[in-house]
């Protein structure tokens, strides 16, 4: 596609990464789902781990305080397809889901939230910072042999005090992202392949959603494909991975279409974006365990956090 280039190899020998964070000395952290790791991939595109985290590490985020906050979904049991790796059903027949704060200095690992108003948390998948210091994160759910969970849109302040749920019964959100002013939260379901809009009212809170909808729609791709984790162009516009037929897929936030961007893994998970321009765009191809790096023809916006 005109303006976008060639992807390039950054890392191999993942085991199911998602999450890329760049950092500023230009090595980038993510999480290792099959390995239940927070690693940090060098610019070399060595690895190292930071944290041991266990269960199920899914999404990714930066605080304004400089630690690492991850969505664990409590763990998958894994199917092993030749070269490639799938997550099946969940690891445990009972929830186990949470999220962590990890110290980037120490690795030291702590636990803010397994549950809300005494249900424990089922699958938490991806995790966005506002300009308020507070977090939105989605709990995609598992899929277990009693069947699948309904996921959650929640809101959680980073020093564990306070959560609460914005969105019940959602149909298993995936990425979240906030557009540039904050006012709009943007969330991808996986197996509807929909695009939803929310807006945000107040600090961590939504909008009561319309009649049959859990936000405005924004876009669905117009073949079968399942869309995964998201992240907001300066501009707004929302780039979301996409699996099946793996790429970037592109929406105008208004609802006025979408672009794709082909990549060579059927499990294109997660979009970040880095360098001194922000048009770095860091895309993790889980089925093949590799990170690619990709130059994109327009910046991405920068998250909510102090360290990068």
């Amino acid at each position: 596609m005109s303006g976008f280039g060639a992807p390039e190899i950054v890392a191999t020998g993942l085991r199911f990464p998602e999450g890329p964070v760049p950092m500023p000395d230009g090595s980038v952290l993510l999480v290792e789902i099959a390995r239940g790791t927070l690693t940090r991939v060098s610019t070399d595109g060595s690895l190292s781990v930071v944290a041991e985290l266990g269960g199920g590490p899914n999404g990714l985020a930066i605080g304004p305080d400089g630690a690492a906050y991850v969505c664990n979904n409590g763990g998958f049991q894994w199917v092993e397809a030749g070269p490639l790796l799938f997550p099946g059903h969940a690891a445990n027949e009972a929830a186990c889901g949470s999220i962590q704060r990890v110290d980037l200095a120490t690795g030291a690992v702590t636990t803010l939230y397994d549950g809300f108003e005494g249900e424990a948390l089922k699958g938490p998948n991806d995790i966005v910072f506002d300009g308020h210091g507070g977090f939105w994160f989605t709990d995609h759910g598992q899929v277990r042999a009693s069947g699948r969970d309904h996921g959650a849109i929640y809101y959680a302040k980073a020093d564990g005090s306070h959560i609460t749920r914005q969105r019940a019964e959602v149909m298993g959100p995936n990425g979240i992202g906030l557009s540039p002013d904050d006012r709009t939260l943007y969330v991808s379901e996986t197996m509807t392949a929909r695009v939803w809009a929310m807006d945000v009212v107040a600090p961590g809170e939504l909008a009561p959603p319309p009649p049959w909808a859990p936000g405005r729609f924004v876009g669905t791709p117009p073949a079968f494909r399942l869309l995964d984790s998201l992240a907001i162009e300066e501009n707004g516009r929302i780039c979301v991975g996409t699996m099946v037929e793996g790429g970037i897929t592109i929406f105008d936030p208004e609802g006025g279409g979408s672009e794709f961007l082909p990549l060579p893994d059927v499990g294109i998970t997660n979009i970040a974006f880095g360098g001194a321009d922000r048009r770095d765009a860091y895309i993790t191809a889980s089925t093949t365990g590799t990170l690619y790096r990709v130059r994109w023809p327009r910046p991405g916006l920068r998250p909510n956090q102090s360290s990068t």
